[in-house]
C-alpha cells in the first residue's frame, strides 16, 4: 500500500498500527513517552470494539463468566435503583488498560516500527507526502496523540479544543475478594462505579464536582455503602484527573493526507464508557476504507463521513449523561432515580411479554 506514521501509542494508536499493518502498510508508531505502556486503570470493551479487535487478530479479549451478585445502579446508602439485568443490555468485557495494550501490541509484525521518546513538534504535508519534524516522511499520517493533540492543533489552530466538564475523576485497581457484581452508585454531584476485571481484580472510579486543577482525595465516598470504602482502602495508588471533552462541533477527521483518530478526534467524558472503544472502532473503519481499493483521498473522506457523525453523537450523549449524573439538585436527583427505576421495570416487563 504505502508508508504511514501513527503519532501516539495509546490504545487507539497501537490499534491503528495493527489495522494499517493488516491492510499492507509499512507503519512507524511514534510515542513521546520513554516506553510503551498504559496507565493503571481499567477499561470497558463493548461488543462492537471486541469484534474489531477480533477482526484484527487480537487475541485474549474475551468475556469470562464470573458468577456474582447482581450489578446495577444504587444510591449511596446501598438501596438499588435499577439492576443491570432489568435493563437487558449486554455488559462489556472489563480489562486492565495495560493488559489490553499488551494484547494489541503483541500483534505488531515486521511491518510496524516503534520509536519511543519521540516528541512531534512539526508536521507538514504536500500533495505527495507528510513530513514529521522535517525528517520522517510517509504517505499517510494518523494522529492518535490524545485530547491535547499537537497534530490537531497544527491543522486547526482556530479550534477551541478541550473543555472542562466540571468534575474530576479518581481511579484505582483494588486486589481483594468480593462477591459483588459492581455497577454505579449515583449521589448528589458524586458518582462511584466498580467492576471485576478479567484477571479477578476490581477496577473502580469515582467522580466529584469541583473547580479545575483542584487536587483532592476521594474521601466523600468513605461513608457510602459497602464495598466502596473497602475498594478505596485496598488500592495502592489512586489516580486523579480532571475530566474534559472536545468542544462541538468536532473538526473534520481528515485533512489532506492526515487523519485524526481517538481522543485527538473526539475525546468524550467517560460516562458512557465508550472512549477507547470508539478509538478502536476508528481504527477498524480506517482499515476498511483504506482496503477498499479506493485512492487515499477517497478512503480518508469515507472514514471521516462514517466516524465523525457517529462519534459526535457519543460526545453529546456522554456529556448529557455526565451532567445528569453530576447534578447536585436534590429534587432533580430524586426525579432522576425514580425515572431510572421506572425505566428498568418497564424494560423488564417488555422482555417478559
Amino acid at each position: 500500500m504505502g508508508t504511514a506514521i501513527v503519532v501516539g501509542a495509546g490504545i487507539g494508536g497501537v490499534t491503528a498500527g495493527v489495522a494499517l499493518q493488516r491492510c499492507g502498510w509499512q507503519v512507524t508508531v511514534l510515542e513521546r513517552a520513554a516506553e510503551l505502556g498504559e496507565v493503571g486503570a481499567g477499561i470497558s470493551v463493548w461488543p462492537s470494539a471486541v469484534a474489531v479487535l477480533e477482526e484484527l487478530g487480537v487475541k485474549g479479549v474475551e468475556k469470562v463468566s464470573v458468577r456474582s451478585k447482581p450489578a446495577g445502579m444504587r444510591r449511596p446508602d446501598g438501596r438499588w435503583v435499577v439492576g443491570a439485568a432489568d435493563l437487558g443490555f449486554e455488559l462489556p468485557v472489563m480489562i486492565h488498560r495495560a493488559q489490553l495494550h499488551d494484547l494489541i501490541t503483541a500483534e505488531f509484525g515486521p511491518a510496524v516500527t516503534v520509536r519511543t521518546g519521540y516528541d512531534v513538534h512539526a508536521v507538514r504535508q504536500t500533495a505527495t507526502d507528510v513530513t514529521v519534524n522535517g525528517e520522517l516522511r510517509a504517505d499517510l499520517l494518523v494522529a492518535a496523540d490524545g485530547i491535547r493533540s499537537a497534530v490537531r492543533t497544527a491543522l486547526y489552530p482556530q479550534y477551541e479544543g478541550p473543555r472542562y466538564s466540571g468534575f474530576t475523576a479518581y481511579r484505582g485497581i483494588a486486589d481483594l475478594e468480593l462477591d459483588d457484581g459492581g455497577g454505579e452508585t449515583w449521589g448528589r454531584g458524586q458518582l462511584f462505579g466498580f467492576a471485576r476485571l478479567i484477571d479477578g481484580r476490581f477496577y473502580w472510579y469515582g467522580t466529584a464536582n469541583q473547580p479545575a486543577g483542584t487536587t483532592s482525595e476521594p474521601t466523600v465516598f468513605e461513608s457510602w455503602h459497602d464495598p466502596i470504602p473497602q475498594l478505596i482502602k485496598s488500592t495502592e495508588k489512586v489516580l486523579q484527573n480532571d475530566i474534559c471533552d472536545l468542544t462541538l462541533p468536532l473538526m473534520p477527521f481528515r485533512q489532506g493526507r492526515i487523519a485524526l483518530l481517538g481522543d485527538a478526534a473526539h475525546a468524550m467524558t467517560p460516562n458512557l464508557g465508550r472512549g477507547a472503544c470508539a478509538a478502536i472502532e476508528d481504527a477498524g473503519a480506517l482499515r476498511r476504507h483504506l482496503s477498499s481499493g479506493a485512492d487515499l483521498t477517497t478512503g480518508l473522506t469515507a472514514y471521516d463521513a462514517e466516524r465523525r457523525p457517529a462519534t459526535t453523537k457519543l460526545v453529546k450523549r456522554s456529556r448529557s449523561l455526565g451532567r445528569l449524573a453530576q447534578t447536585e439538585n436534590p429534587v432533580l436527583c430524586t426525579v432522576r432515580d425514580t425515572l431510572f427505576a421506572a425505566g428498568g421495570k418497564l424494560a423488564a416487563l417488555r422482555r417478559r411479554s
